[in-house]
């Protein structure tokens, strides 16, 4: 009896070992590394995050005012305020953005192709008039000889301010430049103008260093100067620099983006642009 009962232990144990010894047969999908989901990409049902950098006005004031109807849609919209034109691009090119919203197309075609990026528009969404303001002078006639005046650094808005002073008289740029020109293709400067090219965050903070300033509406307003009151000269509503809702091709048809480029073409915000900004930006669509 002894015998047989150590017989049966001994078998049990060589049993139990073979069975600890097997692996269970690999199902490759379970090995391989997950792969990393884009926050506008989710479950049906689900929802989800888009982030979307913006510079607060009125980009991030426009996109707050969608928060609520993108909730009902299964969207979880956050928006990430910025103070430069540079950061939001670089963001949303190494994927720590899905969108912005605060350039128009001619300074993202010129940001692509001075960084070699690939990021594209998505919807257009409003127009900001760009204007010129001071606080020394009450017409672009009283501007005196050799007086300062400050345009925006960066190229695409350099050379929109440098049109703008054109069309009202100031200064003539060489023929076929348009919008492109630089201050190297001035022809004509008749009042000798002191022309200061500054990084249009500092335009509203320093207007007062200057006789003319030419500034960015969304800085404008920042700086609690109305477009349509206080510029001694501002572009007309045809202007060709809508603000653009921007992405990058892998994301810029997600479902998550197409529901917010359309809500911010909807009647709803056509309303709150013109209701809450009168006049000084207005809807492109």
């Amino acid at each position: 009896m002894r015998k047989l009962t150590l017989s049966l232990v001994s078998l049990f144990l060589v049993l139990a070992l073979a069975a600890c010894g097997q692996k269970p047969a690999e199902n490759p999908a379970s090995t391989a590394p997950a792969a990393s989901a884009s926050p506008a990409a989710a479950a049906p049902g689900k929802e989800v995050t888009l982030k979307v950098g913006a510079t607060s006005v009125p980009h991030a004031e426009i996109l707050n005012s969608l928060k609520a109807k993108m909730k009902e849609q299964g969207v979880n919209l956050e928006v990430i305020e910025f103070n430069d034109y540079v950061q939001p691009n670089v963001q949303v090119f190494e994927k720590q953005l899905d969108a912005n919203f605060f350039q128009h197309l001619p300074y993202l075609e010129q940001f692509n192709a001075d960084k070699k990026q690939n990021l594209v528009k998505v919807a257009g969404v409003h127009i900001e008039p760009f204007g010129a303001y001071s606080q020394k002078v009450k017409s672009a006639a009283e501007l005196k000889e050799g007086a300062s005046v400050a345009i925006p650094n960066d190229p695409s808005n350099a050379g929109r301010a440098l049109a703008l002073l054109e069309k009202n008289g100031l200064i003539k740029l060489k023929d076929g430049v348009g919008i492109k020109g630089t201050v190297k293709d001035i022809v004509e400067n008749s009042k000798k103008l002191q022309i200061k090219e500054l990084d249009p965050a500092m335009l509203p903070r320093t207007i007062g260093e200057f006789d003319l300033a030419l500034i960015n509406t969304n800085y404008a307003l920042q700086a609690n100067l109305n477009p349509t009151k206080d510029a001694l000269f501002i572009e007309d509503k045809n202007s060709p620099y809508v603000n653009i809702l921007v992405s990058r091709p892998d994301n810029k048809d997600s479902e998550a983006m197409q529901k917010l480029a359309k809500e911010l073409n909807s009647a709803d915000t056509k309303k709150f642009i013109e209701d809450k900004y009168k006049g000084a930006i207005v809807p492109a669509f």
